[in-house]
């Protein structure tokens, strides 16, 4: 059927995508095939698609389309995350609006209200990535909080625990006061603020001395229990055994002495606030300080704030600094850079805060899972993330894995009585109920005696477990699933969550399989705008990648972004990106409308120039298929993405079909056109994977094709044996015909005027190719001409087309001597430079080669310049 003029891609896209679902071609089922599997990273249950997303399920969905083209039983296990504090903030502010405060309801009442939020807003991003092309199996869609997918989690929660490697503790946490719950310290993110260091008096008690101490954060001294000192820093000897008074609280505290002090910050004197400080917390442990937390749950100063209670800790500093200029406790204020510490969900500045919480051991469980990355069992691309792996590997630190949220796996434990270690940790509540029983002696306790902690478990906690507990692996570890795609394949992530969850699946896939989750992990840039900003809903710079698949087409919009995508690199978003992907798409599509439009003859035999063309572009053809398979294997799909752009544009478009093309009018050799459609076929299928929607529209198009037959099952061509002399020959070839294109062109004669060609050579490898597209009447091997002469060289042959008669000669003379004294001096220039001794020998080898080239090409371009001027 005769195509249209135009690719319409909106109509092309979704009959396809129908298509494709409705033949089930995503599903995946064990089979006798090897596996090829792809989870997705879950991305957040009410999340939109952004440009990062774009860029990382495209990738995922051209490694899933090529394992499936290379004979692998390919499986894209899609599903989302709960996102514990996203979702559950997003909740709570939608039961505001409706004038219901999450404390006036019940855990039940809540998790009502956000599963039917889940429900209403949940999944959308998955619906959008179908517009994508995305093959995921979606038949196997799972969801971090489905009962089968927490059964799991609460199952490790558990396991751990009866390991001893999962303990409570009264520990300094990273306090969310937005959020209203501990984060992890890799969810708090530092960043530079401008700020005061405020030199405070601190009055030595019974006496009218006073120590000043610099803080940045005034708020916190209703908190203080003691001033440190560093027991070397002979200023302040005299005070060792001393008490201060703190100001406007008036405790009381002891001068206490810790090499921790730097003797060179501020005055060399810190005010100890073990409830507000971490570090301060450790000191405090040290030297058995008492603590006072002095701010309640949303950062406002409590009890212990005096006449400030109830007050927000930004205010309070601001207050609290004019009560203390007044009382002439201040001595100074000096702007001071702080780095300071903010969530990484909601962007509200940290509150160290000391609370009882859970704890995973990691030091145990990280060993293994950083051996595996050093000795390349799991493979990173690009390497250089294995150093930051290692980096926060062998510092790593105790997991804090409870919320102080709903939303979420609730925290397996059970509280029978008071006393802190009145607990058990169990699946379920009637097993919790069998050991309450065993470990208080008291059997006569039922359900309703225990308590289960409020807390929920942290989002990464249910998303480490995600290559094991989508195939079901945790509570029936030989199924055949688990069993048939574990280890998975391959994981395309961004390295801004190597810690939060590459690391932690690694430790996962270790603790609970004996092995390791995938094999390779894919690191994507972030993408940016041309600023180099990154992009964001709040800067305005992030285009809506719907908006721009409706405008240009899917297959234009994967194509763009992949063009600029080398792994781990950051991505410049540029729509012109965009535009060249759809200028792509059109060059395909008006390629196969060319040839649909050649009448076919089955009487015609190929002549010598469609043979030897076929014969160069069969070898290009395997050539690149064996590069584009190295590419493939470094992960450098940016890269095979440009070898297919520049076999189908280049070589097919620009030269095949040029030189195969019938002359205007006269009809084709069939079995020339066959071959061409052949070729064409091969080239959509290695195309295929990167714009699957106009490959499957042209495939289908070129003949009628049983859903067995569709491409997207179709097998790429594997690669055989070429001939780099063929290919090289046809390059060389190539040179001739651009030398007299050029000529043509730059003194405007005519493409149909014929012309006649003396060489040097003794003989044209692809004679009949060259006499077709440069159109040449004749030519004289071995020969010289003394006829005014275009002259050019191509490798040591010298190629002379002589001069039009409709050329003006004495303008020829006058470019021809104008080129000569540029060459000239140009050749002085590089001469120079190779008479320099100390250049010679000191350059690398490569660079003095490189110049010596250049003296010799400037050489040989003189000498014909020279015999041209002779004939003019």
């Amino acid at each position: 059927m005769q195509i249209s003029d135009k690719y319409n891609p909106g109509e092309t896209e979704s009959k396809w995508y129908s298509y494709w679902m409705k033949n089930n071609y995503f599903h995946s089922t064990p089979d006798e095939r090897p596996p090829y599997t792809i989870v997705i990273p879950p991305p957040n249950v009410t999340g939109i698609l952004h440009m990062g997303h774009m860029l990382n399920n495209t990738i995922q969905d051209v490694l899933v389309r090529r394992a499936r083209m290379n004979g692998f039983n390919a499986c894209w296990v899609p599903g989302t995350d709960h996102a514990s504090i996203a979702t559950e903030a997003k909740v709570v502010a939608k039961l505001k609006s409706e004038g219901v405060s999450k404390s006036d309801i019940t855990r039940e009442e809540f998790l009502k209200h956000a599963w039917e939020w889940t429900d209403k807003y949940g999944g959308t991003i998955l619906e959008q990535l179908k517009k994508l092309g995305a093959s995921c199996d979606w038949e196997r869609t799972r969801f971090t909080m489905e009962p089968k997918l927490s059964q799991q989690v609460i199952k490790s929660f558990v396991d751990l625990y009866n390991k001893g490697l999962i303990y409570r503790g009264y520990r300094m946490v990273n306090w969310d006061p937005e959020a209203k719950t501990n984060i992890s310290d890799e969810e708090v993110i530092y960043k530079e603020q401008n700020g005061k260091l405020y030199y405070l008096k601190y009055k030595i008690d019974g006496s009218e001395e006073f120590l000043s101490v610099a803080t940045t954060r005034p708020e916190t001294i209703f908190g203080d229990t003691a001033v440190c000192i560093n027991p070397n820093d002979e200023r302040y000897a005299h005070l060792q055994g001393k008490k201060v008074i703190v100001p406007v609280v008036n405790r009381i505290v002891p001068i206490i002495e810790d090499d921790y002090v730097d003797i060179e910050f501020g005055t060399g004197a810190l005010k100890i606030t073990p409830a507000h400080d971490v570090n301060d917390y450790e000191i405090g442990q040290r030297h058995n300080l008492p603590m006072i937390d002095s701010m309640d749950d949303d950062a406002n100063l409590n009890e212990h704030g005096m006449h400030y209670s109830g007050k927000n800790r930004f205010d309070v500093r601001k207050l609290i600094v004019k009560e203390l200029e007044e009382s002439d406790l201040l001595l100074k204020a000096e702007d001071y850079v702080n780095k300071v510490g903010t969530s990484e969900r909601t962007g509200a500045v940290i509150e160290p805060k000391i609370s009882v919480q859970w704890f995973l051991k990691m030091s145990e469980i990280a060993k293994p899972a950083l051996d595996v990355v050093m000795n390349d069992e799991i493979k990173f691309h690009p390497e250089k993330f294995k150093n930051t792996y290692r980096h926060w590997m062998n510092n790593i630190r105790d997991w804090n894995i409870s919320r102080q949220l709903w939303w979420g796996q609730q925290i397996p434990a059970y509280y029978y009585g008071d006393g802190e270690e009145d607990f058990v940790v169990a699946e379920t509540v009637e097993e919790a109920l069998e050991l309450a029983k065993q470990k208080s002696g008291d059997h006569s306790l039922e359900p309703a005696n225990l308590k289960q902690d409020q807390d929920a478990l942290d989002t990464w906690f249910s998303s480490w477990l995600w290559p094991i507990s989508v195939f079901d692996g945790l509570i029936d570890p030989d199924n055949e699933d688990i069993k048939y795609y574990y280890p998975t394949s391959d994981l395309v992530t961004g390295p801004d969550i190597i810690f939060f969850w590459v690391a932690r699946m690694i430790m996962a896939g270790i603790e609970w399989r004996g092995e390791i989750p995938f094999k390779n992990v894919y690191f994507t840039g972030i993408v940016r705008d041309k600023q180099r900003r990154k992009m964001s809903k709040s800067l305005g710079n992030s285009p809506d990648p719907l908006e721009l698949i409706e405008k240009y087409g899917a297959d234009s919009v994967r194509v763009g972004i992949l063009l600029s995508s080398a792994a781990g690199n950051d991505l410049l978003f540029d729509e012109d990106l965009m535009l060249q992907g759809r200028n792509f798409a059109t060059k395909i599509w008006n390629a196969y409308r060319l040839m649909q439009n050649w009448n076919k003859d089955e009487t015609i035999k190929p002549n010598n120039a469609d043979l030897q063309t076929i014969e160069w572009f069969e070898n290009q053809l395997n050539k690149t298929i064996v590069e584009i398979d190295d590419q493939f294997s470094k992960f450098r799909i940016s890269d095979g993405l440009h070898l297919i752009y520049k076999l189908i544009w280049d070589d097919f478009c620009s030269w095949y079909l040029e030189a195969i093309k019938p002359n205007y009018g006269e009809p084709i050799s069939a079995e020339v056109y066959n071959k061409s459609i052949a070729f064409f076929e091969e080239l959509l299928k290695l195309l295929h994977p990167f714009m699957p929607f106009l490959t499957e529209e042209l495939w289908h198009n070129i003949s009628d094709r049983t859903p067995e037959q569709a491409l997207i099952i179709s097998q790429q061509k594997k690669a055989t044996a070429f001939s780099e002399e063929s290919i090289k020959n046809f390059e060389i070839s190539k040179e001739i015909i651009s030398g007299i294109r050029n000529y043509r062109q730059s003194k405007g004669i005519s493409p149909r005027e014929t012309v006649e060609l003396f060489t040097s050579a003794g003989e044209f490898a692809n004679e009949d190719v060259v006499k077709k597209l440069a159109n040449i009447s004749g030519i004289n091997f071995g020969q010289k001409t003394d006829k005014p002469s275009f002259t050019f060289l191509v490798g040591a042959n010298e190629i002379s087309v002589p001069l039009s008669e409709n050329l003006d000669l004495e303008e020829e003379k006058t470019k021809t001597e104008e080129e000569l004294k540029y060459l000239k001096g140009f050749l002085i220039s590089v001469e120079k430079k190779l008479s320099n001794e100390k250049f010679v020998a000191g350059a690398p080898a490569n660079v003095v080669e490189n110049e010596r080239k250049k003296q010799k090409d400037a050489q040989d371009k003189i000498a014909l310049l020279e015999q041209k001027l002779k004939t003019l």
